[in-house]
Order: C-alpha cells, then sequence, then structure tokens
C-alpha cells in the first residue's frame, strides 16, 4: 500500500512499542536526517530560527567530523543531535560488533568532537530486526521512529505535497533531509508541512516534550 512509503504500518509500532513512532503530547516534531552539510544545514537552520522552530537533527558521524563547525551551530541554535550511526551503514547488514561499533563510535565521536552525548537514535534507511532491536535496548538507545516520511529525497515536492496532504496528523514525527538530495526542495517542504499545521490547527513541540 502507498501508505507504508510515508507512514510505517501498525503492526510493526506494535510489535516494538517502546520506540518512538508518534509524539507524546499531540504536537508535531520535525526531524532531519543525514546532515550535517554546508550547502544545507545553513538553509535549515535559518528557516527553523525564523519560524521559532526546534527539531532533532539525525546526524552522521563521518559529516560531523567533516563540518564540526556545522554540528555545533546546530547545537548553539538550540536543537537536539541524534544518532545516525557514524557511517550511515544499514545496521541490519552488519554483524552484532560491527553494528555496535557504528552507534558507539557517533557517541564517542559527539562526546570529542562537540561535548554532546547524544540521546536519540535513528536507524540508517529505518531499517532494523529483532537482532538490531534487542541491541539497541541493550544500548540504550531511545529510538526515534516516524509516522511521515516525506519523501523529500526524492527531489519532488510534489511527493512531499502528497505525503502532507494524504498522512499528516496532529502527532507526527517528521522525516526530511539534511542532504544535497533535498536541498532544491528542503524550504518549501518545511512550508509545505507549516501550512498544513496552521490549515488543521496543529501545534508544534519541542524534542524534549515529544519525546519524552
Amino acid at each position: 500500500m502507498i501508505k507504508y512509503l510515508f507512514d510505517p504500518p501498525w503492526l510493526i509500532k506494535k510489535i516494538f512499542p517502546e520506540w518512538k513512532w508518534n509524539t507524546s503530547n499531540n504536537k508535531v516534531l520535525f526531524t532531519f536526517d543525514d546532515g550535517p552539510i554546508p550547502d544545507v544545514t545553513p538553509l535549515i537552520l535559518n528557516a527553523l530560527d525564523k519560524l521559532k522552530i526546534k527539531a532533532v537533527f539525525f546526524c552522521v558521524g563521518q559529516n560531523i567530523e567533516k563540518y564540526p563547525g556545522q554540528a555545533k551551530e546546530i547545537l548553539s541554535c538550540g536543537h537536539e543531535i541524534g544518532n545516525h550511526t557514524y557511517s550511515h551503514k544499514i545496521i541490519t547488514r552488519l554483524d552484532n560488533a560491527g553494528a555496535v561499533n557504528e552507534i558507539k563510535s557517533f557517541i564517542r565521536l559527539a562526546g570529542d568532537r562537540l561535548g554532546y552525548k547524544p540521546e536519540y537514535f535513528r536507524p540508517p534507511h529505518g531499517r532494523f530486526n529483532f537482532t538490531t532491536y534487542k541491541m539497541l535496548n541493550d544500548l540504550n538507545q531511545t529510538v526515534v521512529m516516524w509516522s511521515l516520511l516525506t519523501r523529500d529525497y526524492k527531489n519532488d515536492i510534489d511527493i512531499v505535497k502528497l505525503s502532507v496532504e494524504k498522512f499528516f496528523k496532529k502527532n507526527s514525527i517528521i522525516v526530511m533531509h539534511d542532504s544535497l538530495k533535498s536541498k532544491s526542495i528542503i524550504l518549501d517542504s518545511i512550508k509545505t508541512v507549516l501550512d498544513r499545521v496552521h490549515e488543521k490547527g496543529f501545534e508544534i513541540g519541542e524534542p524534549v516534550e515529544c519525546l519524552k
């Protein structure tokens, strides 16, 4: 079903209820995956600052290494940085030691480079299985998934508009991308979501309240 391209099946959410699929306070939460990157991150930060929106940026460790200034700017603007692994490898394709290393390497890097301890984790490409589920629980990772994947990485604003029109709810955790793939439409994507928020009378929340 086309719905599952944008909103994961309810059965998956039921099997893994401890993970965050929706906000806990019926407010909308913005999240951005795959950054930081100099060509895109400042555009997003500037837009969110003007709109007074706080978000979670699920960053890739290698990008933090390349662009630590951008990562620090995310934090200085009052946003959260989440763990999206060190090198964005699909953890279900790794053995347990490799997957643990991807996660722990990010945590060490965030501490060393940013003086920051990430609280949230999102698996690259949303891929996980029962083995990684147990591993993430053992590592005490608060896993944040989503209830609205805008698919902005397709670089087609009409797809983003479709996702918002059909599957946006008042408790949505929204995924957009801090990447070159979405650069040309990212500001329009944010506006599309925001217009729908206002149209529906929803509220936008901050990470700490939405994910408690």
